[in-house]
């Protein structure tokens, strides 16, 4: 399996509603940010959609979007073996989707045993969970571009061969969920597992107010001032939530069909870094809002990114080669969408009760 290379057929109906009728996709971290726009993106496909979570708090993007009763939302810990051993064996899974993750990188700073453990243990017991249950038919396991650690700029964008060396707790808690998936896809075990590496994604939905482009929407909208963590010059590339949620469903349908693929690694990004001054120059400007950007521009001088990785971005490029899929939003149209969408949200509910104290 791990010399595998896809030839030039392309399988192109991942999108069929005929193939997704009734498959049941269980999605961890389904009150997550990609986790609510996937279930309705697969929803929407007619796929019956499962999810876990390990959060009390309903999830408001599903319940915006009337979404919220098409989905079977669980509260599980899959930090508990017992717990989420149970729920996979008396629930019918076709296909995983594990997004469940403690993401906040500053989070992640002051409180890196939680963050081991989430990230960590969550990844390993829900996979010998689905080991056992021996019926799974694809796993998509979420790992990050953080995973791969600093490298110069020079060696950007990443590559699917480099090496992974993390030093920081979040991106080591990735790379550690990305090698145990890893080991689980290899032929002692034969769990049909694609892992992804993917860029920054923002879009609807993104209710981790301290992530870049919600946080300056905040700020636009003049609910909160915006501070930034560094002086706006370290590179990040951006996904739009949309072209996401495609791809997950392309690389699910395709492992379903095609067992070859188990332990192959995917990275998504748009081949282009962009340093955090420019997004929130074309937020700023796109919303008409130069002079919260001439504020905040002020506010970079003698800042320091501390306790991240300096530059990073990905491209497409074994996607295209393998799928023939590549991004479809251009950054400006995905946050054009992004700042309406919370426009509206932000109307009917406050941003207060999704910071974490």
């Amino acid at each position: 399996m791990q010399n595998y290379r896809m030839q030039t057929k392309i399988l192109k109906n991942y999108t069929s509603k005929s193939f997704w009728n009734n498959k049941s996709v269980l999605i961890t971290g389904i009150n997550g940010f990609i986790g609510g726009n996937l279930a309705k993106h697969l929803t929407n496909l007619g796929a019956y959609v499962i999810g876990i979570t390990n959060n009390k708090i309903k999830n408001k993007f599903l319940e915006f979007e009337n979404l919220a009763k098409l989905v079977n939302i669980s509260q599980i810990n899959l930090q508990n073996y017992n717990s989420i051993n149970n729920f996979i064996q008396t629930n019918k899974v076709d296909m995983c989707i594990h997004l469940a993750a403690q993401v906040d990188v500053n989070i992640a700073k002051t409180d890196p045993l939680l963050t081991f453990q989430s990230n960590i243990a969550g990844t390993f017991n829900l996979l010998e969970s689905l080991r056992k249950k021996n019926e799974i038919k694809a796993i998509i396991v979420a790992s990050s571009d953080k995973a791969y650690g600093s490298y110069p700029l020079s060696k950007l964008p990443y590559k699917e061969t480099y090496d992974l060396r993390p030093i920081y707790p979040y991106d080591v808690s990735k790379a550690c969920s990305d090698l145990i998936a890893k080991s689980y896809s290899d032929d002692l075990f034969g769990l049909p597992i694609i892992i992804t590496r993917f860029a920054n994604i923002y879009g609807p939905g993104q209710l981790n107010f301290t992530a870049l482009v919600p946080d300056c929407i905040l700020a636009l909208e003049n609910y909160r001032k915006f501070i930034p963590r560094g002086n706006g010059t370290n590179k990040r590339d951006f996904l739009y939530v949309k072209d996401v949620c495609d791809l997950y469903t392309c690389l699910s349908y395709n492992l379903y069909k095609d067992i070859r693929l188990s332990g192959q690694i995917f990275n998504a990004g748009t081949t282009r870094g962009y340093t955090v001054d420019y997004i929130i120059k074309k937020l700023c400007y796109l919303s008409d809002r130069k002079d919260l950007y001439l504020d905040i521009k002020q506010k970079f001088k003698n800042k320091n990114l501390t306790g991240e990785i300096q530059h990073q971005f990905m491209n497409y490029k074994k996607l295209q080669r393998y799928f023939g899929w590549k991004p479809s939003f251009k950054l400006e149209d995905g946050l054009t969408e992004t700042i309406s969408w919370y426009k509206e949200f932000l109307k009917k509910n406050s941003f207060n009760k999704f910071i974490k104290k």
